[in-house]
Protein backbone atom coordinates (compact mmCIF):
# COMPACT_ATOMS: atom_id res chain seq x y z
CA UNK A 1 0.00 0.00 0.00
CA UNK A 2 1.45 3.35 -1.04
CA UNK A 3 1.28 6.39 1.20
CA UNK A 4 0.09 9.65 -0.32
CA UNK A 5 2.77 12.39 -0.19
CA UNK A 6 2.10 14.73 2.78
CA UNK A 7 1.70 17.83 0.61
CA UNK A 8 -1.03 16.14 -1.45
CA UNK A 9 -2.91 15.14 1.69
CA UNK A 10 -2.70 18.71 2.97
CA UNK A 11 -3.86 20.09 -0.39
CA UNK A 12 -6.74 17.59 -0.36
CA UNK A 13 -7.87 18.74 3.09
CA UNK A 14 -7.78 22.43 2.12
CA UNK A 15 -9.60 21.54 -1.10
CA UNK A 16 -12.25 19.76 0.98
CA UNK A 17 -12.71 22.85 3.15
CA UNK A 18 -13.26 24.94 0.02
CA UNK A 19 -15.73 22.51 -1.53
CA UNK A 20 -17.76 22.17 1.70
CA UNK A 21 -17.90 25.94 2.18
CA UNK A 22 -15.70 26.07 5.28
CA UNK A 23 -13.49 28.34 3.20
CA UNK A 24 -15.52 30.69 1.00
CA UNK A 25 -14.29 32.67 -2.05
CA UNK A 26 -12.02 35.43 -0.84
CA UNK A 27 -11.23 33.69 2.47
CA UNK A 28 -7.56 33.36 3.35
CA UNK A 29 -6.34 29.77 3.36
CA UNK A 30 -3.74 28.62 5.91
CA UNK A 31 -0.33 30.19 5.30
CA UNK A 32 2.82 28.11 5.02
CA UNK A 33 3.57 28.80 8.69
CA UNK A 34 0.03 27.85 9.71
CA UNK A 35 0.28 24.61 7.71
CA UNK A 36 3.57 23.67 9.38
CA UNK A 37 1.92 24.13 12.78
CA UNK A 38 -1.35 22.34 11.99
CA UNK A 39 0.12 19.35 10.15
CA UNK A 40 3.58 19.22 11.72
CA UNK A 41 5.39 19.28 8.36
CA UNK A 42 8.39 21.14 6.99
CA UNK A 43 8.05 24.53 5.32
CA UNK A 44 8.93 22.98 1.94
CA UNK A 45 5.99 20.57 2.24
CA UNK A 46 3.63 23.42 3.11
CA UNK A 47 4.90 25.38 0.12
CA UNK A 48 4.25 22.41 -2.20
CA UNK A 49 0.68 22.08 -0.92
CA UNK A 50 -0.16 25.72 -1.66
CA UNK A 51 1.62 25.54 -5.01
CA UNK A 52 -0.52 22.55 -6.01
CA UNK A 53 -3.70 24.44 -5.15
CA UNK A 54 -2.54 27.49 -7.09
CA UNK A 55 -1.79 25.36 -10.13
CA UNK A 56 -5.35 24.01 -9.94
CA UNK A 57 -6.62 27.59 -9.95
CA UNK A 58 -8.36 27.02 -6.62
CA UNK A 59 -6.41 29.71 -4.76
CA UNK A 60 -4.38 32.78 -5.68
CA UNK A 61 -2.06 35.33 -4.09
CA UNK A 62 -3.78 38.49 -2.85
CA UNK A 63 -1.46 41.51 -2.25
CA UNK A 64 -1.23 42.38 1.42
CA UNK A 65 -3.53 39.50 2.42
CA UNK A 66 -1.98 36.16 1.50
CA UNK A 67 -3.30 33.15 -0.38
CA UNK A 68 -7.08 33.30 -0.81
CA UNK A 69 -9.80 31.11 -2.32
CA UNK A 70 -10.71 31.93 -5.92
CA UNK A 71 -14.36 32.40 -6.88
CA UNK A 72 -14.48 29.66 -9.51
CA UNK A 73 -18.06 30.51 -10.48
CA UNK A 74 -16.94 33.89 -11.82
CA UNK A 75 -13.48 32.99 -13.03
CA UNK A 76 -12.94 33.66 -16.71
CA UNK A 77 -10.26 32.09 -18.87
CA UNK A 78 -7.29 34.44 -18.49
CA UNK A 79 -5.85 36.04 -21.58
CA UNK A 80 -2.28 35.21 -22.42
CA UNK A 81 -0.10 37.96 -20.97
CA UNK A 82 3.53 38.40 -21.91
CA UNK A 83 5.99 37.70 -19.13
CA UNK A 84 7.85 40.90 -18.26
CA UNK A 85 10.18 42.03 -15.52
CA UNK A 86 7.41 44.30 -14.20
CA UNK A 87 5.01 41.36 -13.80
CA UNK A 88 7.71 39.28 -12.12
CA UNK A 89 8.53 42.05 -9.65
CA UNK A 90 4.83 42.58 -8.84
CA UNK A 91 4.30 38.87 -8.18
CA UNK A 92 7.46 38.69 -6.05
CA UNK A 93 6.42 41.76 -4.06
CA UNK A 94 3.00 40.26 -3.37
CA UNK A 95 4.57 36.97 -2.28
CA UNK A 96 7.06 38.66 0.06
CA UNK A 97 4.27 40.78 1.58
CA UNK A 98 2.08 37.74 2.16
CA UNK A 99 4.62 35.19 3.40
CA UNK A 100 7.91 36.96 4.13
CA UNK A 101 11.28 37.16 2.43
CA UNK A 102 12.25 33.58 3.31
CA UNK A 103 9.31 32.29 1.27
CA UNK A 104 10.44 34.20 -1.81
CA UNK A 105 12.03 31.89 -4.38
CA UNK A 106 12.19 31.95 -8.15
CA UNK A 107 10.12 28.76 -8.21
CA UNK A 108 7.38 30.26 -6.02
CA UNK A 109 7.18 33.34 -8.22
CA UNK A 110 7.05 31.19 -11.35
CA UNK A 111 4.19 29.19 -9.86
CA UNK A 112 2.28 32.38 -9.04
CA UNK A 113 2.69 33.50 -12.66
CA UNK A 114 1.83 30.05 -14.02
CA UNK A 115 5.10 29.81 -15.90
CA UNK A 116 8.38 27.90 -15.68
CA UNK A 117 11.23 28.89 -13.40
CA UNK A 118 13.59 29.02 -16.38
CA UNK A 119 11.33 31.61 -18.04
CA UNK A 120 11.95 33.95 -15.11
CA UNK A 121 15.71 33.74 -15.51
CA UNK A 122 15.42 35.36 -18.94
CA UNK A 123 14.27 38.52 -17.15
CA UNK A 124 15.87 38.32 -13.67
CA UNK A 125 19.23 36.57 -13.03
CA UNK A 126 18.29 35.26 -9.57
CA UNK A 127 16.84 35.88 -6.12
CA UNK A 128 19.45 38.45 -5.07
CA UNK A 129 18.54 40.68 -7.99
CA UNK A 130 14.85 40.00 -7.46
CA UNK A 131 15.06 41.19 -3.84
CA UNK A 132 16.85 44.33 -5.04
CA UNK A 133 14.09 44.98 -7.57
CA UNK A 134 11.21 44.53 -5.13
CA UNK A 135 12.99 46.70 -2.55
CA UNK A 136 13.28 49.43 -5.16
CA UNK A 137 9.61 49.01 -6.07
CA UNK A 138 8.61 49.26 -2.40
CA UNK A 139 10.59 52.49 -1.99
CA UNK A 140 9.02 53.95 -5.12
CA UNK A 141 5.36 53.52 -4.15
CA UNK A 142 4.88 56.79 -2.24
CA UNK A 143 6.69 59.99 -3.29
CA UNK A 144 8.54 61.95 -0.63
CA UNK A 145 7.30 65.29 -1.90
CA UNK A 146 9.18 68.61 -1.76
CA UNK A 147 12.00 69.06 0.76
CA UNK A 148 10.88 71.32 3.66
CA UNK A 149 12.84 74.46 4.39
CA UNK A 150 13.30 73.46 8.04
CA UNK A 151 15.82 70.65 8.58
CA UNK A 152 13.97 69.13 11.54
CA UNK A 153 10.68 68.96 9.67
CA UNK A 154 12.54 67.32 6.80
CA UNK A 155 14.22 64.66 8.93
CA UNK A 156 10.99 63.91 10.77
CA UNK A 157 9.05 63.59 7.51
CA UNK A 158 11.77 61.40 6.02
CA UNK A 159 11.75 59.14 9.09
CA UNK A 160 7.98 58.75 8.92
CA UNK A 161 8.13 58.04 5.19
CA UNK A 162 10.69 55.27 5.80
CA UNK A 163 8.63 53.91 8.67
CA UNK A 164 5.67 53.77 6.29
CA UNK A 165 7.65 51.74 3.74
CA UNK A 166 8.66 49.25 6.41
CA UNK A 167 5.13 49.06 7.81
CA UNK A 168 3.64 48.24 4.41
CA UNK A 169 6.42 45.75 3.63
CA UNK A 170 7.75 44.22 6.87
CA UNK A 171 10.38 42.15 5.03
CA UNK A 172 12.11 45.39 3.99
CA UNK A 173 13.80 45.69 7.38
CA UNK A 174 15.71 42.50 6.60
CA UNK A 175 16.29 43.26 2.92
CA UNK A 176 17.92 46.62 3.77
CA UNK A 177 19.67 45.41 6.93
CA UNK A 178 23.32 45.73 5.86
CA UNK A 179 25.09 49.08 6.24
CA UNK A 180 28.45 47.99 4.85
CA UNK A 181 26.76 46.27 1.89
CA UNK A 182 23.75 48.49 1.17
CA UNK A 183 21.15 47.54 -1.43
CA UNK A 184 21.79 49.79 -4.43
CA UNK A 185 18.42 50.93 -5.75
CA UNK A 186 17.48 54.26 -7.39
CA UNK A 187 14.48 54.86 -5.12
CA UNK A 188 16.43 54.15 -1.92
CA UNK A 189 19.15 56.55 -3.08
CA UNK A 190 16.43 59.12 -3.79
CA UNK A 191 15.50 58.91 -0.11
CA UNK A 192 19.14 59.46 0.91
CA UNK A 193 19.40 62.44 -1.43
CA UNK A 194 16.17 63.87 -0.02
CA UNK A 195 17.41 63.62 3.59
CA UNK A 196 20.76 65.20 2.74
CA UNK A 197 18.95 68.08 1.03
CA UNK A 198 17.02 68.60 4.26
CA UNK A 199 20.37 69.14 6.02
CA UNK A 200 21.84 71.31 3.28
CA UNK A 201 21.30 74.60 5.13
CA UNK A 202 22.83 73.40 8.40
CA UNK A 203 26.46 74.00 9.46
CA UNK A 204 27.12 70.26 9.80
CA UNK A 205 30.11 68.76 8.03
CA UNK A 206 29.63 66.27 5.21
CA UNK A 207 30.50 63.41 7.57
CA UNK A 208 28.04 64.62 10.22
CA UNK A 209 25.27 64.92 7.64
CA UNK A 210 25.85 61.35 6.51
CA UNK A 211 26.02 60.16 10.10
CA UNK A 212 22.74 61.95 10.90
CA UNK A 213 21.09 60.29 7.91
CA UNK A 214 22.41 56.83 8.86
CA UNK A 215 21.47 57.32 12.51
CA UNK A 216 17.82 57.94 11.64
CA UNK A 217 17.87 55.14 9.09
CA UNK A 218 19.25 52.72 11.71
CA UNK A 219 16.72 53.84 14.30
CA UNK A 220 13.71 53.37 12.00
CA UNK A 221 15.07 50.08 10.72
CA UNK A 222 15.68 48.74 14.22
CA UNK A 223 12.10 49.41 15.32
CA UNK A 224 10.79 47.99 12.04
CA UNK A 225 12.89 44.85 12.48
CA UNK A 226 11.28 44.43 15.90
CA UNK A 227 7.87 44.83 14.24
CA UNK A 228 8.66 42.05 11.79
CA UNK A 229 9.98 39.73 14.50
CA UNK A 230 6.82 40.35 16.56
CA UNK A 231 4.63 39.51 13.56
CA UNK A 232 6.63 36.33 12.89
CA UNK A 233 6.26 35.31 16.52
CA UNK A 234 2.48 35.84 16.36
CA UNK A 235 2.28 33.70 13.21
CA UNK A 236 4.59 30.98 14.53
CA UNK A 237 2.91 30.62 17.92
CA UNK A 238 -0.65 31.52 17.00
CA UNK A 239 -1.06 33.65 20.15
CA UNK A 240 -1.30 37.40 20.60
CA UNK A 241 1.21 39.56 22.46
CA UNK A 242 -1.21 39.87 25.37
CA UNK A 243 -1.72 36.11 25.56
CA UNK A 244 2.04 35.52 25.45
CA UNK A 245 2.61 37.98 28.28
CA UNK A 246 -0.16 36.41 30.34
CA UNK A 247 1.45 32.99 29.94
CA UNK A 248 4.94 34.24 30.80
CA UNK A 249 4.13 36.82 33.46
CA UNK A 250 4.46 34.32 36.34
CA UNK A 251 8.02 33.59 35.24
CA UNK A 252 8.94 37.30 35.23
CA UNK A 253 7.29 37.75 38.62
CA UNK A 254 9.22 34.80 40.04
CA UNK A 255 12.55 36.23 38.86
CA UNK A 256 11.78 39.68 40.28
CA UNK A 257 10.51 38.25 43.57
CA UNK A 258 14.07 37.75 44.83
CA UNK A 259 14.53 41.52 45.11
CA UNK A 260 17.60 41.64 42.86
CA UNK A 261 16.01 44.13 40.45
CA UNK A 262 14.64 47.00 42.59
CA UNK A 263 14.79 49.64 39.84
CA UNK A 264 12.97 47.42 37.37
CA UNK A 265 10.39 46.63 40.04
CA UNK A 266 9.93 50.34 40.79
CA UNK A 267 9.15 51.33 37.20
CA UNK A 268 6.97 48.34 36.31
CA UNK A 269 5.03 47.79 39.53
CA UNK A 270 1.32 48.49 39.40
CA UNK A 271 0.90 47.29 35.83
CA UNK A 272 0.78 50.82 34.43
CA UNK A 273 3.35 50.26 31.69
CA UNK A 274 2.52 48.57 28.44
CA UNK A 275 5.10 48.46 25.66
CA UNK A 276 3.82 49.96 22.42
CA UNK A 277 6.24 50.11 19.50
CA UNK A 278 4.54 53.14 17.95
CA UNK A 279 4.84 55.07 21.22
CA UNK A 280 8.48 53.98 21.42
CA UNK A 281 9.02 55.13 17.82
CA UNK A 282 7.64 58.60 18.62
CA UNK A 283 9.70 58.86 21.81
CA UNK A 284 12.94 57.78 20.13
CA UNK A 285 12.43 59.96 17.05
CA UNK A 286 11.98 63.08 19.17
CA UNK A 287 15.06 62.30 21.26
CA UNK A 288 17.12 61.54 18.14
CA UNK A 289 16.13 64.84 16.52
CA UNK A 290 16.86 66.65 19.81
CA UNK A 291 20.38 65.22 19.72
CA UNK A 292 20.94 66.37 16.12
CA UNK A 293 19.58 69.82 17.08
CA UNK A 294 22.08 70.03 19.93
CA UNK A 295 24.89 69.10 17.54
CA UNK A 296 23.79 71.79 15.08
CA UNK A 297 23.71 74.38 17.89
CA UNK A 298 27.21 73.38 18.98
CA UNK A 299 28.50 73.63 15.42
CA UNK A 300 26.89 77.05 14.97
CA UNK A 301 28.47 78.46 18.11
Amino acid sequence: MTTEPPYRAIAAEIRRRVHTGELAPGDRVPSTRAITREWGVAMATATKALAALRQEGLVRMEPGVGTVVVDTTRRATPATTALTRTRIVRAALDLADAEGLNALTMRRVATALNTSTMALYRHVPGKVELVRLIADAACGEVPLGPVPADWRTGLERGARWLRGVYTRHRWMAHAMASFTRPVATPNAMTYTEWVLRSLRGTPLSSTDKLHAHLLIFAYVQGLSMADDLEEQARQDTGISDGEWMEQNEPRFDAIQAGGSYPELEAVTSGGGFGLDLEALFEFGLRRTLDGIAAMIDETSG
